[in-house]
């Protein structure tokens, strides 16, 4: 069955893209923990990470590293937090959470509700810095 991942990468679902190629795409996470949270997926639908072939692997990591310059420099952070949990939807997905505290790449904590209007702005600011 295909994940929420799957059907955003077949353009069936909308999304706010942020970067894509033939093998990996970066979108803003729906529900985020704190503005510029980033999920950075392969198109390839994997469920756990370390199902990856070592390529595809260290292609993800690289792709990530990318979209994290961007998302530093558009988003007033201390660094970017990268975290990669798989329990909520069964296809790999890489997190990049801007981090000022502790907290804001806190799991359990309740999810920003950002307008339509400040997905776009987000993921335009951020695409203007890759």
């Amino acid at each position: 069955m295909a994940s929420i991942f799957t059907k955003i990468i077949a353009g069936e679902t909308p999304s706010h893209k942020i970067a894509e190629n033939e093998q990996f795409i970066a979108i803003l996470d729906a529900f985020p923990l704190v503005k510029g949270h980033v999920l950075v997926i392969p198109k390839k639908e994997v469920d756990k990470i370390f199902e990856l072939d070592k390529d595809t692997y260290s292609g993800l990591m690289s792709f990530a590293y990318d979209i994290a310059r961007g998302v530093e420099k558009a988003i007033p952070c201390l660094r970017v937090g990268i975290a990669v949990i798989g329990l909520e939807v069964p296809h790999v997905h890489v997190h990049l959470v801007p981090l000022n505290t502790m907290n804001d790449i806190n799991f359990t904590q309740p999810k920003l509700k950002l307008s339509d209007e400040e997905m776009t702005e987000t993921a335009n600011k951020i695409k203007s810095y890759l």
